[in-house]
Parts: structure tokens; sequence; C-alpha cells
């Protein structure tokens, strides 16, 4: 079986874990007033579950793909992973750690900056006078919205300020 394959059979064992959850034990502890509510608190993940859970199988069963040739090989080979840029991948999934961890004390407005334009350097980019003021405008568009908008809060900066 492929690596996508195997991928999406552990995407499914968890689709249908999330799934389960979802639909028998979120709604228990409901209290009278919300029992008869058309939208309950397990609307969306009994939807995202039931869409998680199509999709993997699709992938599973192999119905995504055209059977044309059968010598092709997978578009991507377990066995050759060191020819893929690997320090990259791993580089950014230490970003998005390291912005979660900071984004409490440094703001954020600053871990969101920082993360987009360290992100976009491992990635490649390196015009910083377009790459520093295009991360800077979004952080601030998005965090108008989600304070502005929205109305939750999100603390603009780090906590000794």
């Amino acid at each position: 079986m492929a690596l996508d394959r195997w991928i999406a059979l552990i995407i499914l064992g968890i689709a249908l874990a999330y799934g389960y959850g979802a639909f028998f034990t979120m709604d228990q502890l409901l209290p009278p007033f919300m029992q008869r509510n058309p939208i309950w608190p397990s609307t969306f993940p009994k939807v995202l579950a039931v869409l998680a859970i199509l999709t993997a199988l699709v992938i599973v069963l192999g119905l995504e793909k055209a059977e044309t040739d059968d010598t092709k090989t997978p578009d991507i080979d377990y066995r050759r992973l060191t020819d893929y840029n690997l320090g990259q991948a791993l580089l950014l999934l230490g970003l998005m750690v390291a912005y979660a961890l900071l984004l409490r004390p440094a703001g954020f407005l600053l871990a969101t900056a920082g993360f987009l334009t360290f992100g976009a350097v491992v990635l490649g980019e390196r015009k910083f006078h377009i790459l520093i003021p295009v991360a800077c405008v979004a952080t601030g568009v998005v965090w108008y919205l989600v304070e502005g908008v929205l109305g939750i809060f999100l603390r603009p900066l780090p906590f000794f300020m």
C-alpha cells in the first residue's frame, strides 16, 4: 500500500474515534433547555468527523486516482525521504511549536509577525523590504478582525508591557 493510503488509514482511525466522541459522548451532559435546540455544541464536530471519515475512505479505497498506468511510482517515496527538503519541514514544525509557546508571553502581534517572517525566510524568501511590511500588515489585520470585529481578546503586546 502506498504511503498516502497508510496516512489516510491513520487519519481514518483518528476520525472514527473523534466521531465516536462527537456522536455519543458530547451531548450527554447538555441541560434540558439546550436539548431542544436545532444546533448543539456537537454539531460542528459531527460534521467534521463525517467529512474526515468520507475523505479518508476515498483515499484508502483509491477512488481519487484514475487507474491508467500500474507502473507509475507513488508521488512520495518513503524510501527516499532524504531526497526531500526534510530540514525545511522540520524547521517549520519547530517554528510552529515556538509560535504556540510564545503566543502568550510575547503577545499576538510580535509572535505572529515573527512566525510569518521567519517562516517565509525558511521557505526561501529574501526580499526583506517586502516581507516584513507584509507580515506586519497581515498580523495587524488579523488582530483587528479577531479583537475588534469578533470581540475575542488577544493580548497584542508582550506581558511586561
